[in-house]
C-alpha cells in the first residue's frame, strides 16, 4: 500500500493555471532550472493540444501546472481567475475534507477516488482560494493513467488545478 503522501512530494504543492502551459514549462526550465517530471497532453475544445497536467521539479519541491480549462472555470491570471491553488496531501482525505467544510469551506468538487490514484476533492475557502485535498491511494503507471483517463469520461479535464 503506498503512503498517503506520495514519495517525492511535500504536504502542500502549488498548482499554476496558465495560458500557454508548454511555453511556461520551457520558461521555468530556462529561468529556474526546473526539471520536467511529467506532462499529460490532451486535445482542447478547438482540437489544438493543451496540457491537462504537468509536474515540474524545482530543487526538492514539485509544482503542478496546466493550461486554462475555461469550460471547467479554471483560468490563469490573464483570464481573471486566481492563478494559484493549493494541493494538500493528507493521511485521511475524508477527515480533512469534513474538517474544512465544518470550518466554512465551500465544496467545489466532492471527494472521490480519481483515475490517477488519489482520493481527491476541491474546496474554496471563504477568502477565494481553492484547495485540493488528496490522499494517495495507489501508484498508476503512465500507460494505465492514459487508459483510465479515457475510461473516466472526463474528456481530459484534470480538476486538481
Amino acid at each position: 500500500m503506498p503512503h498517503p503522501i506520495p514519495a517525492g512530494y511535500h504536504t502542500i504543492t502549488t498548482s499554476l493555471m496558465v495560458k500557454g502551459a508548454a511555453e511556461a514549462i520551457e520558461f521555468y526550465k530556462r529561468a529556474f532550472g526546473a526539471e520536467e517530471i511529467s506532462r499529460m497532453p490532451m486535445p482542447g475544445p478547438d482540437s489544438r493540444p493543451r496540457i491537462g497536467h504537468a509536474e515540474l521539479k524545482l530543487g526538492d519541491s514539485r509544482v503542478f501546472l496546466a493550461d486554462e480549462f475555461p469550460e471547467h472555470g479554471m483560468l490563469g491570471p490573464q483570464g481573471g481567475a486566481p492563478p494559484v491553488s493549493m494541493f494538500l496531501y493528507v493521511t485521511d482525505a475524508n477527515a480533512a475534507f469534513a474538517r474544512a467544510v465544518e470550518a466554512g469551506a465551500t465544496v467545489q468538487m466532492p471527494l472521490g477516488d480519481m483515475f490517477w490514484g488519489d482520493r481527491f476533492g476541491k474546496l474554496a475557502d471563504p477568502f477565494g482560494h481553492v484547495w485540493s485535498i488528496a490522499e494517495h491511494l495507489e501508484d498508476v503507471a503512465p500507460e494505465q493513467l492514459m487508459e483510465r483517463m479515457k475510461a473516466s469520461g472526463t474528456g481530459g479535464g484534470c480538476p486538481e488545478e
